[in-house]
């Protein structure tokens, strides 16, 4: 796959870096991190055997990919200081949020291959969700060397249309907050009804992983399993009465497109 460096050495790019060589894409010895915490290069380097450095400058200029891993409010120093190592044949991937590509190009102001990633943090157990979009100028095979570096970590697809990441980033980049949300309400639920925390929590994460491990491995519409467990006059159907009377999935639908919404005003905010 070719050289990899991290300007950024965060949680989601020890993500990265773990998955990467998990799966055996990168060797360790070609994974490049630049980090300005002497403590957490020090972690990186016993844990992963990486190459570390507190120069970004020299990150990017040992790697064929560079993944920028930093903070949106910094992206445009760090892309101002490598700039000198950004050459026609690497590979700039962002996973910075509400960046965008044109953006990005407008600080080099060269030729450059860019890819703008929206990844989630479930990446961190490699069980992540990311959807890539590539400016023009990278080949095929570029391309899906960039998507593999994210598969190391999740499923990753890949979008045509720019714009559409403003909607990735409403779904799947706050849908774990989301999900978060409504496994704790479930586990309030129980704890109402006399379970312990402790075994409330356990019920609600285990019974969404199980039903979402049962979507993706069945291929099946939730609907589908939604009906399977609703007898009729039963506790559930009952159950489900209560969530539509509360609007529960056109707030869903809401928090998702306000969530997008925003993601397109940071990105105009950007400019």
């Amino acid at each position: 796959m070719g050289k990899t460096g991290f300007v950024g050495g965060g949680n989601m790019a020890e993500a990265l870096i773990k998955g990467l060589i998990a799966s055996g894409a990168v060797k360790k010895g070609d994974i490049t991190v630049s980090e300005p915490v002497e403590k957490r290069r020090s972690y990186l380097k016993s844990t992963y055997g990486v190459v570390t450095t507190a120069d970004n400058k020299e990150a990017a200029s040992r790697s064929d990919v560079i993944i920028l891993s930093v903070k949106p409010n910094t992206i445009k120093k760090a892309l101002l200081e490598i700039k000198p190592q950004i050459t026609a044949k690497k590979i700039l991937v962002s996973i910075a949020a509400g960046i965008t590509t044109a953006s990005m190009a407008g600080v080099l102001k060269k030729k450059a291959k860019i890819v703008r990633v929206m990844p989630n943090t479930p990446a961190l157990v490699q069980a992540g969700a990311s959807v890539l979009y590539c400016a023009p100028g990278l080949s095929p095979e570029e391309k899906e060397q960039v998507k593999k570096i994210f598969e190391s970590v999740g499923t990753a697809d890949i979008v045509e249309d720019e714009k559409l990441l403003d909607a990735v980033t409403g779904l799947s980049g706050s849908g774990p907050a989301f999900v978060s949300m409504f496994i704790e309400a479930l586990s309030d639920g129980g704890v109402k009804m006399g379970l312990s925390r402790q075994v409330a929590l356990a019920l609600a994460a285990q019974t969404v992983y199980g039903t979402a491990k049962m979507i993706i491995d069945e291929m099946s519409h939730p609907a589908v399993l939604k009906d399977k467990v609703s007898s009729p006059g039963g506790t559930t159907i009952e159950g489900i009465h209560k969530l539509e009377a509360g609007g529960f999935r056109a707030n869903v639908i809401s928090a998702v497109e306000a969530a997008a919404n925003r993601s397109k005003q940071l990105s105009k905010e950007d400019k």
